[in-house]
């Protein structure tokens, strides 16, 4: 695979993922094989750092300390029970075929693949589809509460993108069940001496020393230290940066921080304009927001999306009669109605408000809508498979969903770009590793709903275990403690920040900065891009990040509990990653799943991709400050699944 510059000549140099030889159902196998393996008297040897607690970073930590690893976890709530991963609702994708409906391992493969709109690596997809029946198995024996049929069977249900039942679930509190199960784990080894946790803690620099990730440099979110650690190994398990978009489904927590100061150490940073927007979220309801909070995917299985035909009807939803109710999607994709995947959805549902269509008092909103389902099912069937959904959307909406229809629109959730890693997980910062949602990997353009617990357990439980081994037994890693020098400079440079920011003393907070980008990335490089607007974002975004340093006001000191001056940290982050975002969906001339650039689009508004120019991964390097970074390209070979225009029709 050549490294490429922008548009120009191949270089000498190599970006090399290095994906095993042979057949794709046989890489994974023949790869761990083939991997060293560390004497298990050995692995007491080594100290391994877990940046994050979430399903990934949980797992992870659990699993190596399993094998005898001694490992630091830093988790930046007051528990790895606060993680985001908590926050997801729907399900967990795994090709057990329970419903015998035809899946299976290769069939789940090709969805992923066909759902990335084809801009994923083949290998890593079938690995992920290869270890997902052993996820569930691992998740049940540690005590994960799956739904279950009358029989005792685990429960299955449809989420988008497929045509079989695959996903498992626990209500519409999945996520939560699983990072207990991963946080029972981790704590076993916190019991044993195993792992070391620090909570509270928030990753500030990263440490390279003679070439290779060597250790970290955090903040005490308490009290205000700067504080340094040391290790063989550093993996990144930080979550999405959806957060750049000021409102989104993710917790204001989530940040982009730790990935981005990887970036400026030397992580290559991959498709960032890969963002995910999400069809079924409660509509925004004023300035007053600072979150959007998700109606899971899950509920497409049996509510009906839909808006008046007439535009501008604003009657109530049960005055509007049957035959003068557009049901876009199941009009639109008869094969996968309401159950098309995420990207689809979501420009169905703006468009469907574009027309005049919209409902609600923004006209920014259409309904789903769950009376024939009552009718069919009952609602005592509907409560046991939602009850908790339904119960959230009251709180918030303060209406029935029981009686009415939700309201939903689209809104930014997950973040399918991240760290470039090659096949094991590996960045381009030797012994830095990347792992969930933080790297590129697995989902392409766009995922498919129920994948991303997939593969953060994958890279945590099964996938890590093995290729760090393979580092750490193929490395030669001399002895490196935190008084050496790279830590030194490390935390200068990470008391320098503080120092600038808190010595601006402007007029703006850290939110209302925040709020402005967020506004120039939903206008200009959200849902629908276009040239001249990425255009001017990449004029915006420069001006608002020198205005921020001219003019940010944060009150406190870095000595103390401040969280101004987090906030304040992460926005400044914020400010520089949001321009690579425009820039990488600037030079992407093409729409594929969640980026849909308007110029490239198919008479009937469907994506138009350009397998010919664009069929690769794009990694962006970071080229110093000031400079613009360098644009280098990862090829996608398709050996198993042939390119082809994606369709749900």
């Amino acid at each position: 695979m050549g490294l490429f510059l922008g548009q120009g000549a191949p270089m000498s140099a190599k970006l090399d993922a290095k994906i095993p030889s042979g057949p794709v159902d046989r890489k994974w196998d023949k790869h761990r094989f083939e991997l060293k393996l560390v004497n298990p008297a050995n692995k007491r040897k080594f100290d391994i750092l877990v940046v994050g607690t979430g399903l990934a970073g949980g797992s992870a930590a659990a699993a190596l300390a399993e094998l005898g690893y001694n490992v630091k976890v830093f988790c930046i709530q007051d528990s790895p029970r606060r993680a985001h991963s908590i926050a997801a609702q729907g399900g967990i994708n795994a090709a057990k075929n329970y419903p015998n409906d035809g899946d299976s391992i290769w069939r789940l493969f090709y969805d992923t693949v066909k759902g990335g709109d084809f801009r994923a690596r083949e290998a890593n997809v079938y690995r992920l589809a290869q270890i997902s029946n052993a996820i569930i198995d691992h998740c049940a024996a540690l005590g994960v509460p799956f739904a279950r049929e009358y029989g005792g069977l685990l429960a299955n249900r449809s989420f988008g993108g497929a045509q079989v039942s695959r996903t498992f679930y626990a209500r519409g509190q999945t996520g939560q069940q699983l990072l207990l199960g991963a946080y029972s784990a981790l704590i076993r080894q916190v019991g044993k001496g195993q792992v070391k946790m620090f909570q509270r803690r928030e990753m500030l620099e990263l440490v390279v020393a003679d070439g290779m990730a060597r250790g970290i440099v955090c903040r005490n979110l308490v009290t205000g230290a700067i504080e340094s650690y040391a290790g063989h190994a550093v993996l990144l398990c930080t979550g999405g940066y959806g957060n750049v978009y000021y409102l989104s489904t993710n917790a204001l927590a989530s940040n982009v921080s730790a990935t981005w100061r990887a970036h400026k150490k030397g992580a290559y940073f991959a498709n960032p304009c890969f963002t995910q927007i999400h069809p079924t979220c409660v509509p925004v309801s004023g300035e007053h927001q600072s979150k959007l909070t998700l109606m899971s995917e899950s509920l497409r299985n049996d509510g009906r999306v839909w808006v008046p035909k007439k535009k501008g009807d604003r009657r109530p939803p049960q005055d509007i009669p049957e035959g003068e109710r557009d049901y876009y999607l199941e009009r639109r994709y008869p094969s996968f109605g309401n159950l098309v995947p995420r990207d689809v959805a979501s420009r169905a549902a703006k468009q469907a408000c574009d027309d005049g269509g919209g409902v609600g008092g923004t006209g920014l909103a259409v309904y789903l809508d769950f009376a024939d389902a009552i009718k069919r099912l009952g609602v005592d069937a509907i409560r046991e498979k939602y009850g908790n959904l339904f119960d959230m959307y009251q709180h918030i909406a303060g209406e029935d969903p029981y009686r009415a229809p939700m309201r939903i629109y689209p809104a930014v959730h997950y973040t399918m770009g991240g760290l470039w890693v090659d096949y094991n997980l590996m960045t381009t910062i030797p012994g830095l590793f990347c792992l969930g949602e933080a790297n590129f990997s697995d989902h392409g353009a766009n995922r498919l709903g129920a994948s991303a617990l997939m593969q953060g357990l994958a890279d945590g439980y099964f996938i890590i275990p093995a290729t760090l081994g393979g580092y750490l037994a193929g490395s030669k890693l001399p002895k490196v403690e935190s008084s050496h020098p790279s830590f030194k400079e490390a935390e200068r440079l990470a008391e320098e920040r503080t120092r600038r920011l808190l010595a601006v003393g402007g007029s703006r907070t850290p939110a209302d900065f925040h709020k402005e980008l967020g506004r120039v990335m939903w206008d200009k490089v959200g849902m629908a891009r276009n040239e001249n607007g990425l255009k001017e974002a990449l004029s915006r975004i420069p001006q608002l990040r020198e205005e921020f340093w001219s003019n940010v006001k944060i009150t406190g000191s870095g000595a103390e509990f401040n969280q101004t001056l987090e906030r304040a940290g992460r926005v400044a982050d914020f400010l520089e990653f949001g321009e690579l975002i425009a820039r990488d969906a600037l030079e992407r001339r093409e729409s594929c799943g969640g980026h849909f650039r308007e110029e490239y689009q198919t008479p009937d508004g469907e994506a138009k991709r350009d397998d010919h120019n664009f069929s690769h991964v794009a990694a962006w390097e970071h080229a110093g400050e000031g400079k613009a970074p360098l644009r280098h390209q990862e090829s996608l070979d398709f050996e198993a699944v042939h390119l082809a225009e994606r369709s749900y029709v």
